[in-house]
């Protein structure tokens, strides 16, 4: 590549707006420097002579504005230029047409371009303006398409929470329930963890907290298949392992890598009173009293999809006393990592919980969140050095309210 570069003297390099001009005719390129020198533009000048030099000085960060002779060799017609206007993306162009072309001018700034300039037809305060006001209007347009980004993320935020986050259907149960859920990083996409509450007409009561395999929309969008099958399921009547054979052929149709997999714990509170748990490759739960919080891992089988068609998931009831609440969660309540490299782990988190005392529920779910996730450091746990999270946690607390 060809390069002359040129600065206008006296200017400062620090608010420099860096051109690149694209030309073959070494004549119209001192015509081109000449405006710049006669303009008030604070502006350093690249020349290159094709549009193929334009486009490598333009990945490669040396131009706020190209301004592109219409009639390089190696772009011809308004399809090749509308090719290259994508190409290069975040930079502002201002198009050069000759005295019988306005015509071409108008119909690159349809295809893309900022502006046009009529060689033989400008002078140095109007180059001045025209560039000045081109890199201005790109700079408008990105910032507005990152505004409408940011409200399309902000809306699939809010789709695949009504998904993986549904509010719990309950009629009559006197069933407390208090729901938490932390992304993996400020600002993310909901990952795949998933939690669900249901009262069925018998009056038992079916909670779910799930986790699927990874990060990203495809990993929430089957969390949230997987949490509408859960409660299409129960509410057919289907139950324990049935039910989880189910929904594991759904998530096997469903996924996009035979990688894919998930875990869940499934409990339910039959209205006469006591717990079952059944767990499928998930964590076990904590069982929550004014006196001590306490780990319980029943037996357990696979998570769904690790090996199709051959699981088996026992469902089993629980040593559980009526004024203790259920505290149900997905591993990225634990998995947080200790300045020392070790993880958190369901031992230390237990401890933690039982040093919540009597908080009402959903402030006793906020704060484990937050504690295990290092966000009050001013608690024992915090200042022992808890560092963040890379995982989703999503946390479900249930207790029957006569026993609150």
């Amino acid at each position: 590549m060809t390069v002359v570069q040129r600065r206008v003297a006296g200017q400062a390099q620090a608010t420099r707006l860096r051109i690149v001009l694209a030309e073959d005719d070494p004549a119209d390129a001192l015509l081109v420097e000449e405006l710049l020198a006669d303009g008030d533009l604070d502006a350093s000048l690249t020349w290159v002579r094709s549009a193929a030099d334009a486009r490598r000085a333009v990945a490669e960060g040396a131009a706020d504005c190209l301004v592109l002779d219409l009639h390089l060799p190696d772009l011809a017609g308004i399809g090749a230029l509308a090719e290259f206007l994508r190409e290069v993306g975040v930079t502002a162009v201002v198009v050069m047409t000759g005295l019988d072309d306005r015509a071409a001018g108008l119909a690159a700034v349809q295809a893309g371009a900022q502006d046009y300039l009529v060689k033989g037809k400008v002078e140095g305060e109007w180059f001045a303006r025209t560039v000045r006001y081109a890199v201005q209007r790109k700079q408008a347009g990105q910032a507005a398409a990152a505004l409408a980004a940011a409200r399309w993320r902000a809306q699939e935020n809010a789709r695949l929470e009504r998904g993986l986050l549904p509010t719990p259907l309950l009629r009559d149960a006197d069933i407390e329930v208090a729901c938490g859920y932390r992304p993996s990083r400020a600002g993310a996409l909901l990952g795949g963890d998933f939690y669900d509450v249901i009262e069925t007409a018998d009056g038992d009561v079916h909670a779910v907290v799930g986790d699927v395999s990874g990060h990203g929309p495809d990993e929430a969008a089957l969390g949230a298949g997987l949490r509408v099958g859960w409660r299409t399921l129960v509410m057919a009547g289907h139950r324990g392992a049935d039910l989880l054979r189910k929904l594991e052929q759904l998530l096997l149709a469903e996924r996009r890598t035979p990688e894919a997999f998930a875990t869940l714990v499934m409990a339910t509170f039959p209205r006469g009173g006591g717990l079952t748990i059944t767990r499928a490759g998930h964590p076990g739960v904590l069982l929550r009293s004014e006196r001590r919080v306490r780990l319980v891992e029943p037996e357990h089988g696979p998570a769904l999809g690790l090996v199709p068609g051959v699981g088996d998931w026992p469902q089993r009831p629980v040593d559980h006393r009526p004024e203790e609440a259920l505290v149900m969660f997905t591993d990225g309540l634990y998995e947080t990592r200790l300045t020392g490299g070790e993880r958190l782990g369901e031992q230390r988190l237990t401890h933690l919980a039982d040093t919540l005392g009597g908080l009402p529920a959903q402030e006793f779910v906020d704060t484990l969140i937050d504690l295990s996730r290092a966000e009050q450091a001013a608690h024992p746990e915090g200042r022992a050095g808890v560092l963040g999270s890379g995982d989703d946690v999503a946390v479900l607390y249930l207790q029957r309210k006569a026993d609150v």
